[in-house]
């Protein structure tokens, strides 16, 4: 994000927090706002903090659950979908032969086999 395209952190208590950079007003009436931020660095870059992002899960984290999917039964890892997309890291052990290794492979953390990314 750019200069111009600033953000309010998006905690539900952020303008509770007495902190310097909150404060806005004159002097002798000054108050705490949301912070406004061009990065922000917690929960995808909507939080100031944690504690902001916590904050915001505790007001809104059930129905955020509910509303997209809440899960009602245990996920399973099996050897079909254990694949995870990783860095080949046997190219910097084999600089003679990189050239022809996938800068990606692909393991599955139940067998361990590896397999090149298409």
């Amino acid at each position: 994000m750019g200069y111009f395209n600033m953000r309010y952190c998006q905690g539900t208590l952020c303008h509770t927090y007495d902190t310097s950079d909150r404060k806005r007003g004159v002097k002798g009436s000054k108050t705490n706002q949301t912070r406004k931020r061009s990065d922000f660095y917690y929960g995808n870059g909507n939080f100031c903090t944690l504690t902001c992002l916590n904050d915001w899960f505790q007001t809104h984290g059930n129905n955020a659950i509910n509303h997209f999917g809440r899960v009602e039964q245990p996920i399973i890892l099996t050897e079909d979908n254990a694949w995870n997309r990783r860095y080949n890291y046997h190219r910097w052990h084999n600089e003679t032969d990189a050239d022809n290794l996938s800068e990606y492979i692909e393991v599955n953390q139940i067998t361990k086999e590896e397999r090149d990314c298409e």
